[in-house]
């Protein structure tokens, strides 16, 4: 039988014992009911009307293990919770009306599911500590259960109309380290809670109220993050085959003796896809005599290609890097599981994969802060830029980051479209690829004028400065840089170069993916500006010079197989990409988009072409918006303006909130922005008739 068989029949005979559980409170189930609901009543006392609810909450999540996903700390803090429950209704069941303790009828209400917890407490503490304590644990089984605080657990209980997702996600780490390795370790953590600032300061009065008003529409969901159960990934597990590793170090040796270099053998580190000897020469040996016996090692060891990384980075040592006879999987999932990436720092961290060592390696994009990938056909660069997409998806909420993606080829990055974080669907066309780097550009100076304003360095410090009022970082994702330099190569080149040196500070990203990696298309002024770069197999050491500055990418053996470089690294550092399946992107998304209560809004104007200046990036042709009318009068009636606040009323994104605050602040209807105190209302009026135009009076 399957292992989906068998949770579905688990799950039937639950439903089943709950029904009979029920009919047996009534006692219409016979002496077998009668029996039941005695015993339920010892063990668990009043509790004992819970028990059919936990039997189906038990049996649905059984049922539907990847909707439902159940973590185990969950498990023991709802246990802990009915523990809790039970000794408090135990407790108060057996107090006086003195305030007085009657221990002997400890039991009577809760069962021996309470007394385990209210006796043991009362004895030893008396009956206020005991009731603290319990209600301490009550408290925090409640916590742990919910992943929340309880600051947000109130928030969210205020505001549940206008919150339709839960926030918060775990993170369960596993003990990196070589594939030998088999001890692990569990801990949870909770990752990437924002607030969203849902609510601004109190209104300001208008006199409106004796004209007849259009009314305002109804608030805009404001979507926070979603919890993806990390289930909905693959979680392939395989080691890789290094063969005889005793054999082939005494192989090594040999034959660097035969050639007159003497050295003396190391450790060794299986990673996924080869197996790394370390040596150590001896004294007055020059490294350039080993790297040059290169091709006579790998026909001792009958193993092609092999790499000789002299020195190690931070050690005396060389490596010898041969490849495995069985190449293992990683994938995403054991990454993000990793606890590596649950130490993480920042949510614009990126998933690699694991080096030769077999430990996971994550990067920030923040510190990047842009990316180039390249790599033959079928080398595994779409696979990587996949990766990088869903390592994002799962850390941010749509409030936090959005994506822009650019897919000439028209195959690989529309399988994402629907989902909220998209500022539109994914860009298959030239002339719209072209203008929707024009808004990137025209989105950064618009960010740049509104840090200046703030002054703030980045949009980090503007975000703590302005909670109600947060600037999403944007990561800009191109899947063939080549085909959009033969097009238009000046204007491409002119943008990503712009981007490239500007946009860090606030939050606009790059990365750039291409499968030629010639000079006419990761130009050097291109190479200047994106310093960390992916570098997967290709045909010759003249490509991987073009990638990376340095040889080695040719000597990889494909299929996910990758050279990273970075400002941090003084050496490229070979990783085994994580693989991402369709079926995986698939799942995530459909979850996304089953979770959403109304369509995707995406931003106005990403492909358009713009006419005039600057302006046309990120507003319409004649610098008006059909929609500034209904904002000002929104702004006006409410006394408050902030772009949040827009896109909530007037249901637009955020781009477009901006402009039209933009707008307002230009036509004197606005003051300007001061960090985080809220923008001052300059006219004060009543509505025409028809609830939009205002007869304005200028404050003095």
């Amino acid at each position: 039988m399957s292992p989906k068989a068998k949770r579905e029949l688990a799950a039937v005979l639950l439903v089943v014992l709950a029904l009979v559980s029920t009919l047996a409170f009534f006692q219409i189930a016979g002496p077998v009911g009668h029996l039941l609901n005695v015993s339920l009543g010892t063990l668990f006392g009043l509790l004992k009307y819970t028990f059919p609810i936990v039997l189906l909450v038990i049996a649905v999540c059984l049922a539907f293990p990847e909707r439902y996903p159940v973590r185990r700390i969950t498990v023991v803090s709802i246990g802990l919770l009915l523990v809790s429950i039970a000794a408090l209704i135990d407790i108060i069941r057996s107090a006086g009306e003195n305030g007085s303790l009657y221990i002997e009828e400890i039991g009577s209400a809760g069962g021996y599911l309470g007394l385990i917890l209210a006796y043991p407490l009362v004895a030893l503490l008396g009956l206020w500590a005991a009731v603290i304590i319990i209600v301490a644990v009550i408290l925090a089984s409640v916590v742990l259960v919910s992943n929340l605080s309880l600051h947000e657990l109130w928030e969210k209980i205020r505001y549940s109309d206008l919150i339709p997702f839960n926030d918060g996600s775990k993170a369960s780490e596993d003990d990196d380290g070589a594939y030998e390795k088999e001890d692990t370790i569990e801990e949870d953590e909770e990752v990437g809670e924002e607030n969203d600032g849902l609510d601004e300061s109190a209104e300001n009065s208008v006199h409106v109220s004796d004209y007849d008003l259009e009314p305002i529409p109804k608030p805009r969901k404001h979507y926070r993050k979603i919890p993806i159960p990390i289930d909905l990934l693959e979680n392939r597990v395989s080691k890789p085959t290094s063969g005889d590793i005793h054999g082939r170090m005494m192989t090594i040796r040999k034959t660097l003796e035969n050639f007159g270099v003497p050295v003396e053998m190391g450790d060794v580190s299986v990673g996924p896809t080869v197996t790394q000897f370390t040596l150590k020469p001896s004294d007055g040996v020059k490294l350039a005599r080993i790297t040059s016996l290169s091709n006579d090692l790998a026909l001792a060891l009958a193993a092609h290609p092999i790499r000789i990384e002299a020195p190690i980075p931070g050690k005396s040592l060389v490596g010898i890097e041969v490849p495995n006879h069985t190449v293992a999987t990683v994938t995403l999932r054991e990454v993000l599981e990793s606890k590596k990436f649950a130490q993480r720092k920042s949510q614009l961290t990126i998933c690699l994969g694991r080096d030769v060592a077999g430990k996971a390696w994550i990067a920030d994009m923040s510190k990047m802060p842009h990316l180039l990938v390249a790599g033959a056909t079928g080398s595994g660069k779409t696979v990587c830029l996949n990766t990088i997409i869903l390592s994002l998806i799962y850390q941010n909420s749509p409030e936090d980051l959005k994506l822009l993606l650019i897919d000439p080829k028209r195959v690989e990055l529309p399988v994402y479209n629907g989902i909220p974080h998209l500022l539109t669907p994914a860009i298959t066309e030239v002339p719209k690829i072209i203008n929707a780097f024009k808004w990137a550009i025209g989105e950064m100076e618009r960010r740049f004028d509104l840090l200046s304003k703030s002054a703030c360095r980045d949009i980090g410090s503007y975000n703590e400065k302005n909670p109600g009022d947060k600037m999403p970082y944007i990561v800009l994702v191109v899947d063939e840089l080549a085909d959009l330099m033969v097009a238009s190569a000046a204007e491409v080149e002119a943008a990503i170069i712009r981007l490239a040196q500007m946009s860090r500070a606030v939050g606009i990203h790059l990365v750039i993916a291409t499968q030629r990696p010639s000079v006419d298309v990761i130009t050097g002024l291109i190479k200047a500006n994106i310093t960390s770069r992916i570098a997967f197999s290709v045909a010759s050491s003249m490509d991987s010079r073009t990638i990376l500055d340095t040889t080695g990418a040719e000597k990889l053996i494909g299929r996910g197989d990758m050279l990273f470089v970075s400002s941090d690294l003084s050496k490229p550092k070979r990783i085994q990409c994580c693989y991402v399946g369709d079926r995986d992107i698939k799942q995530v998304v459909g979850f996304i988009v089953e979770k959403m209560d109304e369509p995707v809004e995406y931003v106005d104007g990403v492909t358009e072409k713009k006419a005039g200046g600057d302006s046309g990036f990120y507003g319409t042709d004649d610098g008006d918006d059909e929609l500034y009318d209904e904002a000002r009068a929104t702004v006006v009636k409410a006394g408050k303006a902030s772009a949040s606040y827009l896109q909530r009323r007037l249901k637009v994104g955020y781009a477009r909130a901006a402009r039209l605050l933009d707008l307002l602040e230009e036509r004197g209807i606005i003051g300007p922005g001061d960090g985080a105190k809220p923008r001052q209302i300059l006219v004060h009026g009543v509505l025409d008739e028809d609830g939009t135009h205002f007869s304005e009076d200028d404050d003095e």
